[in-house]
């Protein structure tokens, strides 16, 4: 029987899992969760209030995690497999692995036993769109609904998290965001469902003689009003952005998306840039963000692992940008920067 993807499997210990992830994040950065039960009773009562927890996930071993990773059949799996093994032996991580075949539909629903609502930072809940119906309104926080599918982008995710709380203190109250490397376009996505509650005071100035065009974009920008450009190298990132965009109300010209590199685009200037990928993506990327930030805008990086964090801090310096803000958890980093 002919079959749509090849998962691999990594099972490890839980001590383990955020720095796998990061290498698994290089070999298949939209077909990929992870299993990761050693915070489960803090993470239920957090989002649900409550001790009760169902006896299956009870008994999960919280010492011991997985790691799947789903190659596409264009793809080849022994490469993934021999660049997986060379790094996580070369980091002395303890792990097996193993691979099966698989269906697209069996890897688009199947992950979806692991996504369960969650709060991020002081403002947002991220409610999967399945779960919209039975899951309550929290008091005081702005509901973000999310389906990424295939697309990387839950908010479970220490880098993601970390982003969406800098994205909180940091977003501008109008004028351009651009999100690199958007995926299920959560972060974009969260500027907008918190633009009208939560918003930078320092003034922002924009040269409106910049092109409004942005990956074909025509349509006009009101200048009193926040508006979101996504790019994505892969196309299933970008039909998952827009219907999550969809999900939450959102269309051109408030909130577009498309595919491309970007390089290849006029230099429009964004009040704010957020960038959410990895060092190795990151640090090559420091040239091209003078040129687009407006003065007074800022650039909010995650996804650095803490081990290459100076590598990073050193690119964006060496073009006049400076870190204002920093923020850690479970051993990433993000970080917030300005002229």
């Amino acid at each position: 029987m002919n079959s749509d993807y090849t998962q691999l499997t990594i099972a490890l210990a839980a001590e383990d899992i955020d720095v796998v992830a990061a290498i698994a994040h290089m070999v298949a950065p939209y077909g990929f969760y992870v299993e990761d039960y050693s915070q489960l009773e803090k993470e239920i009562d957090a989002i649900a209030h409550t001790n009760l927890i169902d006896e299956e996930l009870l008994a999960k071993d919280r010492s011991s995690g997985a790691v799947h990773l789903f190659i596409s059949k264009e793809e080849n799996p022994a490469e993934a497999v021999a660049f997986l093994r060379e790094r996580l032996d070369a980091a002395g991580i303890a792990y097996t692995m193993a691979n099966t075949e698989c269906r697209a539909g069996d890897w688009e629903n199947n992950w979806k036993q692991y996504f369960r609502p969650m709060p991020v930072g002081e403002r947002l809940m991220i409610i999967p769109d399945w779960l919209k119906a039975e899951t309550p309104q929290t008091k005081g926080r702005v509901p973000l609904y999310l389906d990424p599918g295939l697309a990387f982008g839950t908010g479970s995710h220490a880098t993601t998290r970390l982003c969406l709380a800098l994205l909180e203190k940091n977003m501008p109250p109008t004028g351009r965001v651009l999100d690199i490397g958007c995926g299920s376009g959560i972060l974009g996505i969260a500027a907008l469902r918190l633009s009208d509650r939560q918003g930078r005071t320092e003034d922002v100035r924009c040269n409106d003689t910049a092109q409004n065009t942005f990956f074909g974009n025509t349509d006009p920008i009101q200048s009193n009003a926040l508006h979101v450009f996504g790019v994505d190298i892969d196309p299933v990132a970008v039909r998952a952005a827009m219907e999550n965009a969809v999900l939450n109300g959102l269309a051109p010209p408030v909130y577009t998306v498309a595919q491309g590199i970007l390089s290849e685009q006029p230099n429009t200037q964004f009040a704010l840039v957020l960038a959410n990928i990895v060092a190795d993506v990151l640090i090559p990327l420091a040239p091209e963000m003078p040129p687009r930030l407006c003065e007074g805008g800022r650039v909010i990086l995650s996804g650095i692992i803490e081990h290459r964090e100076a590598e990073v801090t050193a690119a964006y310096k060496a073009q006049g940008l400076h870190v204002i803000e920093r923020s850690e958890d479970e051993g990433w980093v993000a970080l917030v920067l300005g002229r």
